[in-house]
C-alpha cells in the first residue's frame, strides 16, 4: 500500500499514547518465559514483540520469526538453555542474510549445542536446548548489543550465572544497561565494571510482580521531528519516564539543537516548538543510537540546515543497509548527501523536491522518518504497512494530528 501524505497545517497541538517499548517488551517476554511469575503491562503491540510472544508460547520445531532481528537473537540464546527441546530457528530471506555467528559461537564457548542449517555463520539454525554449566564467555565489545543482551538474558538461568568478557571498545552501551537494569528488577544481581559483566544465577523464582514497559523512545523520535519542522507546535506524549533506560531518551538532547524543548510531568512528555530559534549544522556521534539516524537526517534537510552523523556501522546490517538506503532516497529529494560505512554527511540545502516516491526497503524506519517531511511538502511513501513492524497505529496518530493521508 502506498500512502501520499501532505499536511496543510503547521501548528501542531494533540496528546498521543504511544504503545510499550519494543526493546523492553522483548527483554520482558523472555525473562516472563524464564520467570511465569512476572506479568506485564503497557507491552509492545508491534509485529516484533508478536512474532516473539508467540515463539515463546508456542510449540512448533520450526520456528519463524519473519523479519524481527530482535527475536532472532533473544531467541537464538532462550532455545540454546531450554532444556530438552530442539527447534529450527528461521526467518525472513533477509534473516537469513543477517550474521548470527558471534552470538552462535559464543553460545558454544558456554557448551550449547547450535548447527546451521544451511549457510555457515547465519540462520536456519539448529538448536538442542542444554543444560549449561559453564560460565565464562567472551565476545567482541562492538558487536550488536541484543548478542551481548541475548546471553545476559538467560544469564540467571544456568547454573553458575555468566562471567562475560567485552573484548575492545563497547558500542551500544545503553541498551546493555537496560537489560541489566530489568534484571535487577526482577531481583537478579549483576556487576558490570570495565569490560566484564557478572550475573548471577537465580536459583528461586522471582515475586509475582507486574512490570509496567515505558512507551517507546524511538518511535517517540517522529513526533520530535514533526514538532522541530512545524511553525508553532505542543505535543504531550505518554507514558515515558526523564530517567529513562532507553538509549534513544538522547532525544531530548539532540532536538534541543533543533528547536525542540522537553518537558516531563508525572508519565508524560511534552515536546514543544521554541520560536525564532537560530539553527546550526549538526554534528552528532550516534553510536549509542543508531536507530534514530534516519529520523533526524529527515529533520535536517526539512530544517534546511546541514549534519554530519558518525557511529553508523551497525546500520548496515538492519533490516537494510539503512546508510545506502538513505542515500539513494535523499538524493531524489534534491539533498546533497555521502554516506561511509559508519558516517552520513548531509549539505543544508533550502529546497526539497515534492511528491517523490520514498522506498521503504521493508524496513519500518523509513516509512516513519521521511513521513515528517509532508510539513514542508507532498510526499508519498511505497509499501507503507511496514511500520506495523514497531508502531502499528503510525498512521492513525498522523491522522489525528490533522494529516491529509490517501492511498495512491
Amino acid at each position: 500500500m502506498n500512502l501520499l501524505l501532505q499536511s496543510k497545517i503547521a501548528n501542531l497541538h494533540s496528546s498521543i499514547q504511544i504503545t510499550g517499548s519494543k526493546s523492553e517488551t522483548n527483554r520482558l517476554l523472555l525473562l516472563q518465559a524464564l520467570y511465569p511469575t512476572i506479568t506485564l503491562a503497557n507491552t509492545s503491540n508491534s509485529d516484533d514483540s508478536e512474532v516473539m510472544q508467540k515463539a515463546l508460547k508456542g510449540n512448533q520445531e520450526i520456528v519463524d520469526i519473519h523479519h524481527a532481528g530482535t527475536a532472532m537473537r533473544f531467541l537464538t540464546a532462550y532455545f540454546a538453555v531450554n532444556e530438552g527441546r530442539e527447534v529450527v530457528l528461521t526467518g525472513s530471506q533477509r534473516m537469513t542474510e543477517r550474521p548470527i555467528k558471534v552470538l552462535v559461537e559464543a553460545l558454544q564457548q558456554l557448551g550449547a549445542q547450535i548447527s546451521y542449517e544451511k549457510e555457515v555463520g547465519y540462520p536456519p539454525i539448529r538448536i538442542k536446548g542444554q543444560k549449561i554449566t559453564a560460565n565464562k564467555v567472551t565476545i567482541p565489545a562492538n558487536v550488536s548489543s541484543q548478542y551481548i543482551s541475548a546471553l545476559l538474558l538467560v544469564a540467571p538461568k544456568l547454573e553458575n550465572g555468566i562471567e562475560l568478557t567485552l573484548e575492545g571498545e563497547i558500542t551500544s552501551i545503553p541498551y546493555i544497561k537496560m537489560t541489566l537494569a530489568l534484571l535487577n528488577e526482577i531481583g537478579i544481581e549483576t556487576h558490570f565494571t570495565g569490560n566484564t559483566i557478572l550475573i548471577k544465577p537465580l536459583t528461586t523464582s522471582p515475586k509475582p510482580q507486574t512490570l509496567t514497559v515505558e512507551s517507546d523512545w524511538s518511535s517517540s523520535s517522529y513526533f520530535f521531528s514533526l514538532v522541530a519542522l512545524s511553525n508553532e507546535a505542543s505535543i504531550s506524549l505518554s507514558s515515558y519516564k526523564q530517567s529513562s533506560l532507553q538509549g534513544d531518551s538522547a532525544l531530548v538532547k539532540i532536538y534541543e539543537q533543533m528547536g525542540v524543548k522537553t518537558h516531563f510531568d508525572e508519565n508524560k512528555m511534552t515536546l514543544v516548538k521554541q520560536p525564532n530559534f537560530k539553527f546550526e549544522r549538526l554534528n552528532l556521534d550516534l553510536n549509542n543510537t543508531p536507530d534514530i539516524a534516519q529520523t533526524i537526517v529527515v529533520t535536517s534537510l526539512g530544517l534546511g540546515i546541514g549534519c554530519h552523523l558518525t557511529g553508523l556501522h551497525t546500520l548496515k546490517i538492519k533490516e537494510t543497509d539503512r546508510l545506502e538506503a538513505l542515500r539513494i532516497e535523499l538524493t531524489k529529494l534534491g539533498a546533497k548527501i555521502s554516506v561511509t560505512n559508519d558516517s552520513l554527511t548531509l549539505e543544508a540545502t533550502h529546497h526539497i523536491n515534492s511528491n517523490v516516491k520514498i522506498a521503504t526497503y521493508n524496513d519500518h524506519r523509513m516509512a516513519m522518518a521521511f513521513a515528517p517531511l509532508a510539513l514542508k511538502v507532498p510526499i508519498e511513501i511505497e509499501n507503507a504497512e511496514v511500520v506495523s513492524k514497531s508502531y502499528p497505529d503510525f498512521w492513525e496518530d498522523l491522522r489525528s494530528l490533522g494529516f491529509e493521508i490517501v492511498h495512491h
